[in-house]
């Protein structure tokens, strides 16, 4: 499941409440972002 982040009124959304617009249920923002994953810092040797 893919999660989204609506620009303007910060929601997370699942691809299941969008159907298939690409609009946020909640406010009927146009700009959808996927959030990104944490990332882990490796030091070298």
């Amino acid at each position: 499941m893919v999660k989204y982040t609506c620009l303007f009124c910060s929601k997370k959304i699942g691809t299941e409440m969008m159907g298939r617009k690409i609009r946020c249920p909640y406010c009927g923002g146009k700009i959808l972002y996927k959030s990104r994953s944490v990332t882990t810092k490796i030091k070298a040797r």
